[in-house]
């Protein structure tokens, strides 16, 4: 059996989890090789997985994507390289049934990319070995006693796997019409150190850190084989070595376990009773019952398992103990059906030598600017709720910086985005009226400006970037009418097309919101009559109404900012995009809210009623009056209170000025 020597090998993807374990073993083991490594430092990378290589002068690091070609090309010619290991993809599953085009660009069309540069590069790469996943085989039948071996049809079953599959389309057609020496792999998962809590093995080590119970996906009959990271580096190294070109490898165990077998076997090693400290929840899309693969080929160039399961479950526990924060808050990643990013995220750490291309899309390496993998780019900073997110940011650690530039000029967009490098953008700018929406009604080019101009052109501006915007709308663009009476309980959804005209500004902001649906970088938050702790506020609905001579009596929908604003941080962490009713469930009236604040603030406060045709000879624009349903928002976030349980917990009770 020959081996093959490589001397220059370029690795994708090599701040993830697997591939770092696989360029630390090979930079360890063959100082003799250059190993170049490329990431674009996406939220389940980390520069830190690469410190043990970090001082070899035989190692180098480049931030960017595979996606670029300019970038590709650049260093296959200037590092000769001669070998590839394709390790960067997408690859949490749960993540590709919400955001699966994301998948189809980085697994399929990365992919694509590295294959044309190296047909390109013409007789230069020696070596290409593809990374691909057992998933591609689809569900193995429960009582095969066979696994899949490589010559077995491909049956995905994913929008992940599918994209795996995919990709390996491409490779075998750049091997038999270009002559590229390929080689492809297809494994088990893989646990141990340094993974990214998203995945099952870490997610349960890191809830029984907390005390937590440990969700499982359905009943918990799933079966997977798992591999400890290490065995898994030195299947790469003995398959770069003594794998033949055109050849498939599985990389796999005979070892199976249930995913309730795996979380009953974390809940022992921390001493926790598993009865109650697992959860059943819902089962994603769709999830495989089983993967199961034959190994023997592979054993035949001379791998084999050397961890017991055991043993590398311990090992693994043993780093998380050691490392709890080495990931910075993952808690989207923690829950039940996480939903992640897919943008690059900050460097943790500096490697000792990095190269950054010289090409416009190569991105660049920055320092270390804590431990929070998110960065705000926020607008609005004289603003409520602007100011608001700043200190939520601060208290969270979360670095931010606000925006100089004017939402209009998308110049001065583009400079604020290139100073800051965000991983977020948030809008809380706008016009809403100076003291109220009444202003808009003599003032409407200044209001389209900054309503609707400014706020699709920041939109566009980050789409162009590749930034998610979480935009802070309203939901007064809608009334009560036949289909959804006063009382009802019946709210205006999502879906539902705002019915609301009585004032410009409701125009503006309906008008913007329809628009605002071509962008899918886009999560609009639709707030209604905001209320908050600091009744000092005049912005405060409780302030306003309890200063007024007169209110209506109206049950509405209302938005607690003590509450929601932080969830507001939680949905740009998970990713989340579309309209949302951004509300607290249920309706209060004003009576209801002013008879809270005699009882907790002041006995003696009076009020008077008046009607809507009393109001209207007062105001210069109608006032929306409606009920949002927040079942969307509640479902995404169970523990959101109800608009007066709410009200009570966030505002009148830290306020209390009556005797308990």
């Amino acid at each position: 059996m020959s081996t093959y020597v490589p001397k220059n090998i370029l690795i994708t993807g090599a701040a993830g989890f697997i591939a770092s374990h696989v360029a630390n073993r090979l930079s360890r083991e063959h100082p003799e090789y250059k190993i170049v490594v490329l990431d674009k430092l996406d939220y389940c990378s980390n520069l830190k997985n690469l410190d043990p290589s970090r001082s070899s002068p035989n190692f180098k690091f480049v931030k960017g994507d595979i996606a670029s070609a300019d970038l590709v090309n650049y260093l296959l010619i200037t590092e000769s390289i001669d070998t590839i290991m394709h390790f960067a993809a997408q690859t949490h599953v749960d993540n590709s049934f919400g955001n699966s085009f994301e998948f189809t660009k980085n697994n399929i069309y990365g992919t694509h990319v590295l294959l044309e540069a190296c047909k390109v590069a013409a007789g230069q790469i020696r070596r290409f070995i593809h990374v691909s996943t057992d998933e591609v085989y689809g569900e193995t039948d429960e009582d095969a006693v066979v696994g899949n071996h490589e010559a077995s049809q491909l049956l995905p079953t994913n929008p992940y796997s599918a994209t795996k599959a995919g990709a390996e389309m491409l490779v075998m057609a750049y091997g038999r019409s270009y002559g590229l020496p390929i080689i492809t792999t297809r494994g088990n998962n893989v646990y141990g150190p340094n993974q990214f809590p998203e995945k099952l093995i870490p997610k349960f080590v890191l809830l029984a850190m907390r005390g937590k119970k440990l969700p499982i996906h359905g009943d918990g009959s799933n079966v997977r084989s798992y591999l400890y990271c290490e065995d898994v580096a030195e299947a790469f190294d003995i398959i770069l070595h003594k794998g033949e070109v055109g050849h498939v490898y599985n990389i796999g165990t005979k070892r199976e376990r249930r995913v309730t077998d795996v979380a009953r076997d974390i809940c022992k090693l921390f001493s926790m009773d598993p009865d109650t400290s697992i959860e059943y929840v819902d089962n994603r899309p769709f999830n495989d019952q089983r993967y199961f693969l034959d190994d023997q080929k592979l054993k035949q160039l001379g791998w084999s398992e050397r961890t017991v399961w055991e043993d590398g479950l311990r090992k693994t526990i043993e780093w998380y103990k050691k490392n709890p924060d080495f990931w910075g808050d993952v808690s989207g990643a923690l829950l039940p059906h996480p939903r992640m990013l897919m943008m690059p995220g900050d460097c943790n750490s500096s490697p000792s030598q990095v190269v950054i291309a010289p090409s416009a899309d190569s991105g660049s390496v920055e320092k270390e600017k804590g431990k929070s993998p998110f960065k705000f780019l926020i607008y609005g900073r004289t603003g409520w709720i602007g100011g608001l997110l700043g200190e939520i940011c601060a208290k969270q650690g979360i670095p931010y910086e606000y925006g100089k530039g004017r939402l209009e000029d998308r110049a001065s967009l583009v400079a604020d985005i290139k100073a800051v490098k965000p991983t977020h953008v948030f809008n809380a700018a706008g016009v809403t009226g100076r003291p109220n929406v009444d202003w808009c009604e003599s003032h409407k080019t200044e209001t389209i400006r900054a309503n609707v101009a400014g706020t699709l052109t920041l939109a566009d501006v980050c789409l162009e970037h590749g930034l998610r915007v979480v935009n802070f709308a309203t939901g007064c663009i809608f009334e009560y009418d036949a289909a959804h009476p006063e009382g009802s309980g019946i709210g205006f959804k999502e879906q539902d097309t705002p019915n609301f005209i009585g004032s410009f500004y409701s125009k503006t902001k309906a008008m913007v919101e329809e628009l605002l649906k071509e962008y899918d970088n886009v999560c609009t938050l639709r707030v209604r009559m905001p209320i908050s702790s600091d009744l000092s506020n005049p912005r405060n609905f409780i302030t306003k109404i309890s200063r007024y001579n007169k209110v209506v009596n109206i049950p509405n929908s209302m938005t607690v900012l003590d509450e929601l604003l932080p969830i507001s941080v939680e949905m740009a962490k998970r990713n989340l995009t579309g309209i949302w009713n951004f509300t607290n469930p249920g309706v209060v009236s004003h009576n209801e809210i002013l008879e809270m604040y005699k009882t907790y603030m002041d006995p003696d406060f009076k009020y008077t009623n008046f009607t809507l045709e009393e109001q209207a000879k007062v105001i210069v624009a109608p006032r929306s009056n409606n009920e949002l349903d927040a079942s969307k928002l509640k479902a995404e976030f169970p523990e959101l209170l109800s608009i007066k349980d709410s009200l009570l917990k966030y505002v009148f009770e830290p306020n209390r000025k009556t005797p308990v």
